[in-house]
């Protein structure tokens, strides 16, 4: 599992029980209070953005804990919030399956309960239930509901245990009474804004283990590098089992008011045909100031022969299955599989490369740049530390080539210019500029070119644009295009 940083893990060293506790409203219906939402839950979960069941009929659903945050057994207008942690396991799987195996997730719900639901939140009502203990009043999404939001807020500025769940904070303050707003744009989580002050992060799909987003922004602010906004409290739940370390919920950070994120900076600069060189450098600069911190603050590691024989062996893999599910990708598999060839023979012939703790999913939407004010220069920082949240916890905690994060960059900005047809080659000579002066920033700030490591910038770039193409013939067939593009350069040996 991931480790945290020795303090912090120390604060949060508490006894786990196996046994989920039900709060004294709940707790003679604990059964009941699962079957009267299971209905409402079954049609609710799969259309949410962040189910990661899609596709996979929901067969069965079981209460982990609840944990009442507001009381819910209150008459008139006062509002309850039901915190539940509910696992899903689809259809299919039989009883004898053990619970906690990859074929089931284990989801963080937070419902609103009212004997009457204001107009203004009836998009997200969940349902009344006809049986259980909160028989007939409306349950629904408690994100959208205000009052509930700074509910959470105000447990984040006080530590402590409640039911099953733990609340830690840092010394950073925290004020109290800001408003809070829902963002609607997230995709595999849901966050809320508190003012222009903080802003909260929580994670939907929890398994045991500290979240690579709560354990390394901790690590880089004890290091004290300020590229990434540290944690200001965080809360967590004990692992079903009992055994394992507790798992993350929510991680509470300050809002970088008036910032955009390089994603939207990059399309404005492509539709103005304006050059990104400058910002591209110095987004290098910042991410080898993050990678310089990461590698002092946590363990690394030299990758040998075997480990990277390894690793252009699971790349030759997963390219062999989006091969299986996305024919157009077919007639390119000899060709991009000699970047995993050189990466293997790279190996063989003695090389090596250092490993360590990475962002694990860096593209332009995940970092931003702040206006500066006063004379001062807008600055770059890197967000949403948790990796490809698909991916097994302990996947996301391996210690990696920093090239990984750079190759999600670069490719990033391919994206971008191609995203824009309009930009043509005026778009292609917008990303080769990009990508090189980023690579030069990086150079500067790290004191590694990553493009010196071509075997290993190419096998990683190679791996990013096949995981690209199963995404969007999953997800979005008309933006194919975009990494089929870098698919035949890629195969064909040319460079950018």
């Amino acid at each position: 599992m991931c480790a945290r940083g020795k303090d912090a893990m120390s604060e949060s060293s508490v006894h786990r029980t196996a046994s989920p506790r039900l709060p004294p409203v709940l707790a003679p219906h604990g059964a009941v209070l699962l079957r009267s939402l299971n209905g409402l839950l079954a049609r609710w979960l799969p259309r949410q953005r962040w189910y990661a069941g899609k596709g996979r009929p929901l067969g069965s659903l079981t209460l982990v804990s609840a944990t009442e945050l507001l009381p819910c057994g209150t008459e008139g207008h006062t509002p309850g919030l039901l915190h539940l942690l509910v696992r899903t396991r689809p259809t299919g799987v039989g009883p004898q399956h053990p619970a906690g195996a990859p074929e089931d997730d284990c989801y963080q719900l937070l419902l609103g309960v009212r004997q009457v639901l204001p107009p203004a939140l009836a998009p997200a009502l969940l349902g009344r239930p006809t049986e259980g203990p909160l028989r007939g009043r409306a349950v629904y999404e408690a994100l959208h509901d205000q009052r509930l939001a700074a509910l959470l807020l105000e447990r984040l500025r006080t530590p402590g245990r409640l039911g099953d769940l733990r609340f830690e904070r840092t010394g950073s303050a925290i004020p109290s009474g800001l408003p809070a707003r829902a963002l609607d744009g997230d995709q595999t989580n849901s966050s809320v804004v508190y003012g222009e002050a903080h802003i909260l992060k929580l994670f939907r799909r929890v398994s045991p283990g500290v979240n690579p987003d709560l354990e390394l922004p901790l690590a880089l602010a004890s290091a004290g590098c300020s590229r990434v906004p540290p944690p200001s409290a965080w809360f967590e739940a004990d692992s079903p089992d009992g055994t394992t370390e507790p798992m993350t919920l929510g991680v509470l950070q300050p809002f970088l008011a008036g910032s955009t994120d390089g994603w939207q900076l990059a399309l404005k600069s492509l539709a103005l045909r304006t050059d990104f060189s400058g910002a591209a450098h110095s987004l290098g600069r910042a991410t080898a100031e993050v990678h310089t911190a990461l590698a002092g603050a946590l363990p690394t590691t030299v990758l040998h022969r075997p480990q990277l024989e390894q690793t252009a062996t699971d790349m030759s893999a997963r390219l062999s299955v989006a091969a299986a599910a996305v024919p157009a990708l077919r007639p390119y598999r000899a060709g991009l599989s000699r970047a995993f060839d050189a990466l293997a023979e790279h190996g063989r012939d003695g090389g090596t490369f250092t490993a360590q703790r990475l962002h694990g999913d860096l593209h332009l939407g995940q970092v931003l740049r702040t206006a500066g004010s006063e004379g001062r220069l807008s600055r770059w920082s890197l967000i949403d530390f948790e990796g490809e949240p698909a991916r097994p916890l302990a996947e996301r905690c391996l210690l990696q080539p920093p090239v990984r994060d750079i190759a999600g960059i670069l490719r990033s900005f391919d994206y971008a210019a191609c995203q824009n047809r309009a930009a043509g080659a005026w778009g292609d000579a917008w990303a080769r500029a990009s990508r090189h002066a980023f690579c030069r920033g990086y150079a500067e700030a790290g004191g590694t070119d990553p493009l010196a490591q071509p075997e290993l910038l190419r096998a990683f770039e190679t791996d990013k644009a096949v995981y690209e193409v199963l995404y969007e013939a999953r997800h979005r067939p008309a933006w194919l295009h975009i990494p089929m593009t870098a698919i035949r350069r890629l195969a064909a040996g040319a460079h950018r």
